[in-house]
């Protein structure tokens, strides 16, 4: 998995790039199970950054986090007031899209099998 960082109105040190890419690298345990080829490598490009450089203090931090997949993109945002926390957000959500596209796509065989099993016993 290729990560990209990119930051607006903040300067990323060598803390915040570490954070990043233990917290989404932690994700490529997740997407291994859609790779069709080993040669097949996931860009995830991360943004992070203040709304504006005025505001002192509410929701001023941002992050958001895009994954790139041969058939699908999944793509998490979120607004906080402490940086570390906005990362940690987005990464429970794209835990959660990715749980839920592996599931659709284990569950939609298994459908079609059990719809073409009860045709063919009358049900």
């Amino acid at each position: 998995m290729n990560i990209i960082i990119k930051a607006k109105n903040l300067e990323i040190d060598e803390k915040l790039k570490s954070v990043i890419n233990h917290k989404i690298g932690s994700l490529k345990k997740f997407l291994n199970k859609f790779k069709t080829d080993e040669n097949v490598s996931f860009d995830t490009f991360v943004y992070v950054g203040k709304e504006t450089l005025h505001h002192k203090k509410g929701d001023i931090f941002k992050t958001e986090v895009k994954i790139v997949m041969p058939r699908k993109n999944l793509v998490a945002k979120s607004h906080g007031e402490n940086l570390l926390k906005t990362i940690t957000e987005v990464k429970k959500e794209l835990e959660r899209e990715i749980r839920k596209l592996k599931t659709k796509i284990v569950d939609l065989p298994r459908r079609k099998y059990r719809k073409s099993i009860q045709l063919s016993q009358g049900i």
